[in-house]
């Protein structure tokens, strides 16, 4: 997913992408949708979340 793919969906959920990098803008997202801000921080193994948009990008 492209960067800007990636701001178009910040600000669908009410997210100002402002200077965010790619991780930072992600976790923003998820915590916004009311997830776990989990996104590469290595927990990718135990992850339960499968339905997580940003999953198969995860580490």
């Amino acid at each position: 997913m492209t960067l800007e793919q990636i701001r178009k969906i910040a600000r669908q959920r009410g997210v100002a992408p402002s200077r965010m990098k790619k991780a930072e803008l992600i976790r923003a997202v998820q915590h916004a949708e009311g997830n776990y801000s989990c996104f590469e921080t290595g927990q990718a193994a135990a992850c339960a979340q499968q339905e997580c948009l940003w999953r198969q990008d995860c580490q």
